[in-house]
């Protein structure tokens, strides 16, 4: 995989992306249909014999999910990257119905949802790898450190990097995807431009997730699980199937509900979800690892697309631009619709064009993050222990909506198909505020004015089939007084 060629002295044709996750791999991708050549260079060194744990990627331990919409961009830029990833044993899954899925409001039952892929972090990056360096014209430069922009003669614009070991790599173009630890506020500053403005929420939420061997029950007839917290009740679970037949079990929990990342607290920690479901699938299955704990879970959004002065020939994107908490799944499929941004950006332009066009390219790809952001950060301000700019009134109105359209998308397909493609950013939030929509969900659907049971029917020896659970549920939130939950 590695390109160990001397460094390229000329420029014209060459493109480099820094960082080798999903964000950079599809952006080199989409920049091999421009440029002659591109090098995407990774500090970390890369396995060529499978999916592996790699330090730069330190969230793989956890639950991750792709959407559809995601996906679907992912297939369009590497055509039969989806039959790839079933064959390495991701599975394809629909949401909910797959799922045992107890929402801040009720259980869902069997509606409409989104098909989600489900798989290990690192079998997701290292299979889009193999299907991306197919292309001849993509190498990867791994063990490489970056440490600095190159700038050009005239100081406006970006013709390179250094690196820390073998000198200056020149390029017409530079891409920074890097992630969470990208430098480029200091590269830029030692560049002579201003550092970007930076929105931040932290919600403190924790994930700790474990392995587990699947156990035999020809009785279970669900594929996954997901019970969620909110404000009242801070504490999470979710729980899907991996390859190998193991289960992937990711506790979360918010400020001091952070759940803990010791062996013997894991399964306390679940049973003090607010169902016992996630529990009794786990309390006799075998472990297959320890506890892993993560905690950078923080919303963070650096607005490069702000900046008065940009440099020509280089652009932030994925999450060395904007992060997100990841308990909304979002962070895989943002980096698809950003890479299909830059697609779009970059169509019928030359390289010395693209170059250019940078500071629009900046703009373009930054919106791709809009709706995500919109999402995590309005639902993480529910959360009183969320640091960040207070929630406005019209954030406050739209949350107060929200959880109506959520209790209704449990049971009511004219509700959970809007909200659905609205979860998966297949579809504008402005579905969920068609007049349609909104008579049906303020008419219709209300808050309950106590707290519903979260329990499954006791006679059940383990969780229930959700396409079985009483219609208690459906009758329960219809013709009530709004309140609170």
């Amino acid at each position: 995989m590695d390109d160990d060629t001397d460094n390229h002295p000329e420029t014209e044709d060459h493109a480099v992306v820094l960082g080798a996750g999903l964000a950079g791999l599809l952006a080199a991708r989409v920049l091999a249909r421009r440029f002659a050549r591109v090098t995407v260079v990774e500090r970390d060194e890369l396995s060529d014999a499978g999916p592996a744990f790699r330090p730069g990627v330190p969230q793989s331990r956890h639950v991750h999910v792709l959407w559809a919409r995601g996906l679907e961009l992912m297939e369009g830029l590497l055509p039969g990257v989806t039959r790839e990833l079933l064959a390495a044993g991701a599975a394809l899954m629909e949401s909910p119905r797959d799922f045992l899925w107890l929402s801040p409001a009720d259980w869902f039952h069997p509606v409409p949802g989104s098909r989600i892929l489900v798989g290990s972090r690192e079998l997701i990056d290292w299979t889009v790898r193999r299907e991306v360096l197919r292309d001849d014209r993509i190498r990867v430069r791994s063990g490489s450190l970056v440490i600095g922009l190159v700038p050009g003669p005239d100081g406006r614009s970006v013709v390179g990097v250094r690196l820390r070991e073998g000198g200056p790599l020149p390029a017409r173009f530079v891409v920074d995807a890097t992630g969470r630890t990208s430098r480029t506020p200091a590269w830029l500053s030692a560049l002579g431009h201003a550092a970007p403005a930076t929105t931040r929420y932290d919600s403190r939420l924790g994930y700790t997730s474990r392995y587990y061997e699947i156990p035999s029950d020809p009785s279970r007839r669900w594929q996954g699980m997901y019970v969620q917290g909110r404000p009242d009740s801070p504490r999470g679970g979710v729980l899907v199937p991996l390859d190998d037949g193991r289960w992937l079990a990711t506790l979360i929990g918010n400020g001091e509900h952070a759940p803990p990342t010791g062996d013997e607290e894991f399964l306390e920690f679940a049973r003090s979800l607010r169902s016992p479901a996630l529990y009794d699938a786990l309390r006799d299955a075998e472990p297959l690892s320890s506890a892993t704990g993560f905690r950078n879970t923080a919303n963070e959004r650096r607005h490069y697309e702000r900046l008065d002065r940009w440099p020509t020939g280089f652009v932030v994107l994925g999450d060395a631009a904007c992060r997100f908490n990841p308990v909304y799944g979002h962070g895989m499929t943002v980096a698809a619709l950003a890479a299909d941004a830059l697609a779009a950006a970059t169509r019928g332009l030359a390289p010395r064009e693209i170059a250019v066009a940078a500071r629009r390219i900046q703009r373009r790809t930054a919106a791709a993050a809009d709706v995500a952001w919109q999402i995590a950060t309005s639902e993480d301000m529910r959360y009183p222990e969320t640091e960040g700019p207070p929630p406005d009134r019209a954030t406050k109105a739209l949350q107060r909506y929200m959880s109506r359209v959520i209790v209704g998308a449990n049971t009511d397909p004219a509700i959970s198909r809007p909200f659905f493609g609205v979860l998966s950013l297949s579809a504008s939030p402005n579905t969920l505020l068609h007049p349609a929509t909104v008579i049906r969900v303020l008419s219709k659907w209300r808050l309950p004015t106590a707290p519903v049971a979260s329990d499954y029917p006791a006679h059940h020896h383990g969780p229930p089939d959700s396409r079985a659970l009483p219609e208690r549920s459906a009758r329960a939130h219809e013709d009530r007084p709004d309140g609170n939950r």
